[in-house]
């Protein structure tokens, strides 16, 4: 359960913008993840800003949005498409990565959801 917690933690916290080409119709290796966070009230600007900096330079990360959630004041939806599950979990381990996960931890209330998808393709994954 700890390791759980921690991938899901990190999967939030991951950071990045870059971009390789998308696999074939049908034919998708890719790795995505949906989850929705919430920072500690009053906190959700400082935690986007935290997860959205330094974002370049992470192997495999095709696309990485933060966005706010208008029907609620501390909540942030994360999205994220990787080459591979492989390169997502390489990322954890980034020093960058890794500094966003020990300065974000403590602005974040908790998690309300965490989906893993296969991404097939779409605008701004060419």
């Amino acid at each position: 359960m700890q390791s759980n917690r921690r991938e899901t933690l990190a999967a939030g916290l991951g950071l990045a913008l870059c971009g390789l080409a998308p696999t074939s119709l049908g034919e998708t290796s890719m790795y995505g993840l949906i989850g929705r966070m919430r920072a500690q009230p009053g906190r959700r600007d400082e935690l986007a800003a935290i997860l959205l900096e330094g974002t370049g330079g992470m192997p495999g990360c095709l696309s990485y949005i933060v966005a706010r959630d208008p029907a609620d004041a501390d909540a942030l939806w994360v999205t994220e498409v990787w080459d591979s599950a492989d390169s997502h979990r390489a990322s954890l381990e980034l020093p960058q990565v890794r500094d966003a996960i020990a300065r974000g931890r403590p602005l974040i209330a908790g998690f309300d959801t965490h989906i893993e998808t296969e991404p097939l393709g779409g605008q701004g994954l060419s």
